[in-house]
């Protein structure tokens, strides 16, 4: 689909498992697509930059995978996700005192998602995209500026190449050079947290149940992996006040082991570290707009949420689906401002009503105060009871907003 004079028709800023996800598709498509991103990627377990974290695919995200190619890469080393479950233990003694299970089989056959390792997907996406002709890859290679006229983008790269494309996507992180060079402006909440993220074995088998518990600082989450050294695994995400969880990631191993049972509440008997531990700031974000001139924004170049319910990369994937679907269908108007402007209409109000809600979840779980605990204890309770509001929950939880 190129057209001279273009060298590219798109160029991605961003190389991380959003910018991935979109050159496979893109890629996919037919269009022609550069690829880049200051950092390679680590793509193995146990080295000193690895991602530890973990994202659950859900299901309309597995599915836009699936028609992308990217799915029979990974479905072999997916966990599936049948029963999230949260936990208040906002009581005096830290323990147990509401569970609730909310269960994929109240709306079908599927499981709600599939978890996997972040470092694991990278390693597969970039598998995938090396053997894709449409795709030029270039990590250790950054965005030094975008210029774009309505006709193009102009594009200077850190080798001191350049490009020009049809289209310029952002999918370079919360400090977005494309967006910066788009003047496009946002708005952050900061919490003054920081979020913990490693792997755990445990005696308790997980059983495909993903469990969410809330105590105060934020939430403590264990997601199913496939078992480590014969172990039931999980990956865990535990939010805290910034003071706290540096403290934590100070702690030596055993005392690290102590502390991660405890705030576990015992549910899968004593946890211990199965990796090393990565640190990183809590904030929300959203840009004003998701395009600007021959510029469209995807992932955390668009939106940052706090890491609860799996809304993060899900979220990125419905960005990345929305411009797909467009330029698939007219892609003579690749780029075009009236093509721009229909995505970011499609895209940003739902947004911001997830980054709301994520937003409202995690000061709620972020309570101190013990008749603000309790309360969020009532909320959950009178939530879960009524039933056909617990499924419109489940429904918006995998992205069946409207």
């Amino acid at each position: 689909m190129s057209n001279t004079p273009f060298d590219f028709d798109i160029c991605i800023a961003g190389g991380g498992l959003a910018g991935m996800i979109t050159a496979a598709a893109f890629g996919q498509a037919g269009f022609s697509v550069l690829c880049v991103d200051p950092a390679p990627p680590v793509t193995e377990r146990d080295v000193t930059g690895a991602d530890l974290r973990s994202t659950a695919i859900l299901q309309p995200s597995r599915d836009f995978m699936d028609q992308i190619g990217l799915w029979d890469r990974i479905d072999a080393e997916a966990a599936p996700l049948q029963i999230m479950r949260i936990v208040d233990a906002g009581g005096i003694e830290n323990t147990p005192r509401v569970t609730k299970n909310f269960d994929a089989a109240d709306l079908g056959e599927r499981p709600f998602g599939w978890n996997l390792s972040n470092w694991l997907l990278r390693r597969e996406f970039l598998e995938h995209l090396s053997n894709m002709d449409q795709v030029d890859l270039r990590f250790g290679t950054g965005i030094e500026r975008v210029q774009t006229r309505s006709s193009e983008a102009r594009v200077s790269l850190s080798d001191g190449s350049r490009a020009r494309v049809r289209l310029m996507i952002g999918a370079d992180g919360r400090d977005s050079v494309v967006r910066r060079d788009a003047g496009i402006a946002v708005q952050t909440a900061r919490y003054g947290q920081k979020a913990l993220a490693f792997a755990v074995t445990h005696s308790v088998p997980h059983d495909s149940v993903s469990t969410e518990i809330h105590r105060s600082g934020g939430p403590f989450t264990l997601v199913p992996l496939p078992d480590y050294q014969g172990q039931p695994c999980s990956a865990v995400v535990w939010m805290e006040r910034g003071a706290e969880a540096q403290r934590l990631m100070a702690l030596p191993e055993h005392a690290f082991n102590a502390a991660i049972s405890e705030r576990s509440c015992g549910l899968f008997g004593p946890l211990e570290l199965a990796s090393q531990r990565t640190i990183w700031p809590i904030i929300s974000q959203i840009a004003e707009s998701f395009h600007g001139e021959r510029t469209a924004l995807v992932a955390e170049a668009a939106h940052v949420m706090p890491p609860i319910g799996a809304q993060g990369l899900n979220t990125s994937i419905g960005d990345i689906r929305a411009l797909y679907d467009l330029c698939v269908k007219e892609p003579a108007q690749l780029g075009e401002i009236d093509l721009l402007a229909r995505y970011s209409r499609a895209r940003w109000n739902e947004v911001k009503i997830r980054v709301t809600g994520v937003d409202a979840l995690n000061r709620a779980s972020m309570a101190e105060n013990q008749m603000l605990r309790d309360l969020r204890k009532t909320m959950l309770d009178g939530l879960y009871g009524f039933a056909p509001l617990r499924k419109v929950m489940m429904r918006t939880g995998l992205g069946a907003l409207g």
